[in-house]
């Protein structure tokens, strides 16, 4: 059964260490683009009842009611077993919660980052941990099935007690998913772009380093796992039953179909993509299609904790590198099942590379 992205990568303001491919347009763009993003759900041959449904962006929470509901009436399949929206704290209302609700949204993925004030201000953010346990309130009491919180570790003036603070708040809201980042410190944000070139704007000077940043992480499974919040994935943490279904195609190949800039779509066996940027995208741009690479089963499937069952052909494949890894203490192997191991978690992009790279 496949899955539906919808990309909105429309945003109030754009973060400092965002690196997608979203921004701040004026509102007759965005308007343009809803229709464009209309028009091309409306036209598309389903050749499969979608059962999850994914609004990303950007920063789909802002979408009036009216043409949230437009698009989603144009997705088969509802009741559709998941279907999330991703919402910037600051802004949600029980009359949009409701309206949320009544769209078929039943999950909310909340981009908290942060609940330490020094650093939601570092970032171009503007709510606060108050808001943010209200609106979880606003939001169970509307009906949302599932709440994920989403934070970054690696921010700017963050340190080992600012980073317990935010897990704190955690336990004390209770979310049923929680999605825990490492900071990407590329030339793509703001935030990276000033960190490599060993600036202080954005407070780049104040970021914690590699190692700390890792110790957080560390930190966060340690005291997710102690609330009943398992990783299941290398970024997300889930209560027993309420893992992404939406993601978990992309980690186990499944079809998914993306509408909108920069959406991806596969098929099984092609990749392909919408272009980036909104304008290429209103006017119409083309991309070709790519073929599944062979290596890509292991690269995505060794993301998830459960792991991944290689074929006879891919244990021969990769026979070199899977038993270095193994002596190295990366991996570890049982049951026909390949996983990463705790250590190998964190140098899982070592790892990944060389399955690319063969």
């Amino acid at each position: 059964m496949s899955g539906v992205y919808i990309s909105y990568p429309f945003c109030a303001q754009k973060c400092t260490y965002c690196n997608f491919a979203s921004g701040v347009f004026p509102r007759e763009r965005q308007q343009g683009y809803i229709d464009a993003l209309t028009r091309e759900i409306r036209d598309h041959a389903w050749q499969w009842t979608p059962e999850t449904v994914y609004l990303g962006g950007g920063t789909p929470s802002n979408l009036e009611p009216a043409d949230l509901a437009r698009l989603l009436d144009l997705v088969p399949g509802r009741p559709w077993k998941e279907a999330t929206i991703e919402a910037a704290p600051g802004g949600i209302t029980a009359a949009l919660a409701r309206a949320w609700i009544a769209a078929g949204i039943d999950r909310v993925s909340l981009g908290v980052q942060s609940f330490v004030e020094t650093e939601i201000r570092r970032t171009g953010r503007k709510h606060t941990a108050a808001i943010v346990e209200r609106e979880i309130e606003i939001l169970r009491d509307a009906g949302t099935r599932a709440i994920n919180i989403d934070l970054i570790a690696g921010l700017s003036a963050q340190t080992a007690a600012s980073w317990s603070e935010s897990l704190d708040w955690i336990e004390r809201v209770a979310p049923e998913h929680v999605s825990v980042y490492m900071l990407e410190v590329d030339a793509d944000s703001r935030l990276g772009a000033e960190m490599l070139l060993g600036g202080a704007r954005y407070g780049a000077g104040d970021a914690p380093g590699e190692d700390a940043t890792a110790g957080f992480y560390e930190t966060a499974v340690e005291r997710l796992a102690a609330l009943g919040i398992a990783r299941y994935e290398i970024s997300n943490f889930a209560r027993p039953g309420f893992e992404s279904l939406h993601n978990l195609k992309y980690w186990k190949l499944e079809p998914y179909i993306g509408f909108g800039a920069d959406a991806h779509s596969f098929d099984g066996r092609l990749r392909t993509r919408n272009p980036e940027s909104v304008d290429d995208y209103l006017a119409g741009a083309a991309t070709d299609p790519e073929p599944a690479g062979e290596d890509e089963r292991l690269f995505v499937g060794l993301r998830l904790s459960a792991g991944v069952r290689p074929t006879m052909a891919e244990w021969r494949r990769f026979d070199a590198p899977i038993r270095r890894f193994i002596e190295a203490g990366l991996l570890q192997a049982g049951g026909g099942v390949l996983r990463l191991t705790s250590r190998g978690v964190m140098l899982s992009n070592e790892v990944f590379q060389e399955f690319l790279s063969q």
